[in-house]
């Protein structure tokens, strides 16, 4: 920088696949090279004080914008001499379409930010197009319609994604008795929720749940889980689909969906989304099942906090639990007595799978619910521990769901 101004034109090299480095200062050497901490090389040059004595200028045709800026001014689009703009590494989740003013821009990066989607005022006049993508482009509200057309003819050519690496907590013991199953826990995204809005990276008929249903229920047959926990299943696809399809597969289950469905009709309820539970009727049975609301739980815990009843209440988000007996399939371990395959067959198992709210905005929210949920379960597995005459301490629990939150944050 000189003088308050970016000074040059300057050639970066991201080694690290990062965000920009910081701006050059008149104390650094002037020897043309900088490698900053991040891994980025700079090449720049900075005017000797002859130069700047004898009157001569710089003119910069690049600029970088960097620091996690979440909004970019309006004076930035004056700026029409630009022909590289560098705005990556930032928190930007939009682009304004005024930056269809810069008219001399050929270089744009926009590389590690929060973006989901473009503006059509990004132009591609002068560039030699295919026939089929030049007609789409020239029609009316062609930039939006060619996005589209892109999107939907996007060629998948993606690699699956590796093997999971398993952690071994410990090994079994082969002379005890070990209860040994698989679990699968799944959001499957209800079909309401699957919109191009929301999701505006992804090809409509990628989001088409006639086309996504097909794909989950191959994922669930191909890892073939004891265990089965699905959060955002629509009511009627219960019915339809998941039920059906894998009590044909072994399997028995429960459902219920979020609490606004008790204040719908008929018809409105098939599309409300819930929770569901399903186990390996040879592994497992059902003792009884348990429905967590938070709307009702919250009513009876704060009912003299207002704030927490206006922030809480109205969130109708559900845990679903199923007390299990476990069967003597479960158990692997040929050796294991007759006297020790009395004591452990008919186990509870506790299998809970909840459903946080979603929102990022409302992480106070998210934390009470988490707390609600270890409360009730604890209250739950109290009963089962009665009921079964041990400590609930000794009850087995499994806790499966989607809490919307990242693993170091409080609510996990």
């Amino acid at each position: 920088m000189q003088n308050g101004e970016l000074n040059g034109s300057e050639e970066y090299k991201d080694k690290q696949g990062g965000g920009a480095g910081l701006p050059l200062t008149k104390v650094e050497n002037n020897d043309g090279k900088k490698v900053l901490t991040n891994g980025m090389s700079r090449v720049h040059r900075i005017l000797s004080e002859d130069e700047i004595n004898q009157g001569k200028t710089t003119r910069w045709t690049e600029l970088e914008i960097h620091g996690r800026v979440r909004n970019l001014s309006n004076a930035l689009w004056q700026v029409s001499h630009l022909s590289a703009l560098f705005l990556n590494g930032n928190q930007l989740t939009r682009v304004p379409p005024e930056i269809s003013q810069l008219t001399n821009l050929t270089m744009l990066d926009l590389s590690h930010n929060k973006l989901r989607s473009l503006p059509a005022e990004l132009g591609l006049q002068g560039n030699p197009l295919s026939p089929e993508i030049n007609k789409i482009y020239h029609e009316s509200n062609g930039s939006h319609k060619l996005l589209h057309f892109l999107h939907d003819h996007l060629a998948i050519n993606t690699a699956p994604p590796p093997e999971r690496e398993w952690v071994m907590i410990r090994h079994a013991d082969p002379d005890r008795p070990i209860a040994t199953f698989t679990v699968l826990c799944y959001n499957v995204l209800c079909d309401k929720y699957a919109t191009v809005n929301q999701y505006s990276y992804c090809p409509s008929w990628a989001l088409n749940w006639e086309y996504r249903k097909m794909s989950i229920m191959k994922e669930i047959r191909n890892y073939e889980a004891d265990i089965i926990t699905l959060q955002e299943v629509e009511t009627e696809q219960f019915r339809l689909l998941f039920q059906p399809e894998l009590k044909m597969l072994g399997y028995s289950g429960i459902f219920s969906p979020k609490s606004r469905a008790k204040t719908m009709n008929e018809e409105d309820r098939k599309y409300v989304d819930g929770c569901a539970i399903f186990w390996k009727s040879e592994k497992f049975e059902m003792d009884r099942e348990h429905l967590i609301e938070f709307t009702q739980v919250v009513v009876k815990k704060a009912s003299t906090s207002e704030h927490m009843l206006n922030r809480v209440m109205p969130r109708d988000n559900i845990a679903l639990c199923a007390v299990l007996r476990i069967k003597e399939n479960v158990y692997n371990n040929r050796r294991m007595t007759m006297a020790a395959a009395d004591n452990v067959v008919g186990t509870p198992l506790v299998v809970c799978t909840a459903h946080i709210h979603w929102d990022p905005e409302l992480c106070d929210v998210k934390l009470i619910q988490t707390m609600m949920l270890a409360h009730e379960l604890y209250k739950l597995l109290e009963e089962v521990a009665e009921q079964f005459r041990i400590t609930p301490q000794q009850t087995p629990v499994l806790i499966c769901g989607d809490l919307n939150s990242l693993p170091d944050s409080g609510m996990v």
